[in-house]
């Protein structure tokens, strides 16, 4: 790999000046705790559960903690959530006899202890406590679980949906996309134009090259490696050290003439001359090359030339 600001310059990546980062290429992470306590206290702040049914009165009256930590990571364009907080929430309930007379007011207390990414697929648990134990407060405490647990699940469902689609990032993410659709048909016609300009221009270095090897040169290169001349001449030919080494696909074959292939074939050859524990010899192209266009590679006691 090269140097930052040595090499092909294609090869290199570069901060922008501007310190943009497009089309959320890179890792970009959002603190989402505030945006959900916002819309937690959105969905679940005074709902009413029941309101006469059976002559019993529900319903929720505030969000009193959200706690945790919840973000939004966005990697090339892609969402990726991420959350675990608690909530709890308060809520009143009174029932009365069929003259519409009060028997008895009570509070209690809705907890969620565990919502998580992990299990965005399932409802987590939720404790419903009243303060009176009462008959009155166990029958308002049964009915708050049975109508009042499903109506809070279905309001953190709908959390769970919008941060999944990026929370408070969700209109940048949408912006972003459609901006780059808008452009695209423009980026097309400027990408085929410049195909066709690159292959003529390539076209004519090819007849150049074909005509003159004018600007080809000879690259020597001296590494030291602390083994014997053959165990190094073992490595490089075999295939399964290469695949293993630098974690790609590679063929080589082990007899003059043989085909080799490496890189997940971004580099081919052919065995040009093999001295076994000494002398390496091979004809390689990369497959960016033009037609016609390749180099000899000699590795001889630990040299390397390439011409």
């Amino acid at each position: 790999m090269a140097k930052y600001g040595e090499g092909d310059k294609r090869w290199i990546v570069e901060d922008r000046p501007d310190g943009a980062n497009v089309h959320n290429w890179h890792w970009a992470e959002t603190d989402c705790l505030g945006w959900s306590r916002d819309l937690l206290t959105k969905l679940l702040n005074n709902l009413t559960v029941l309101d006469g049914e059976g002559n019993i009165h529900l319903k929720t009256k505030t969000v009193d903690k959200v706690d945790g930590e919840a973000y939004v990571n966005i990697r090339k364009g892609k969402i990726i959530p991420g959350y675990e907080i608690s909530l709890s929430l308060s809520w009143e309930g009174e029932a009365k006899d069929a003259d519409g007379k009060s028997l008895l007011k009570v509070d209690g207390v809705v907890e969620i202890p565990y919502i998580a990414d992990e299990n965005a697929d399932e409802d987590p648990e939720v404790k419903i406590s009243v303060k009176d134990e009462g008959p009155i407060g166990k029958r308002l405490k049964e009915a708050m679980l049975a109508k009042g647990k499903p109506l809070i699940l279905e309001k953190v469902r709908v959390y769970v949906e919008s941060i999944a689609k990026g929370g408070p990032v969700k209109d940048e993410v949408e912006a972003k996309k459609i901006a780059t659709k808008s452009n695209s048909t423009a980026a097309v016609a400027a990408a085929a134009e410049a195909v066709k300009k690159e292959v003529v221009v390539e076209k004519k270095e090819v007849k150049k090259k074909k005509e003159s090897k004018k600007g080809f040169k000879t690259i020597s290169m001296t590494e030291k490696f602390s083994c014997r001349a053959k165990d190094l001449f073992e490595i490089l030919m075999d295939e399964n050290r290469w695949k293993g080494f630098s974690q790609s696909n590679a063929k080589i074959s082990k007899e003059v003439g043989g085909q080799i292939s490496i890189f997940d074939g971004s580099v081919t050859g052919t065995n040009l001359e093999l001295q076994n524990g000494s002398l390496i010899v091979q004809k390689w192209r990369f497959g960016s090359w033009p037609d016609g266009i390749d180099s000899t590679v000699c590795q001889v006691c630990f040299s390397f030339w390439l011409k």
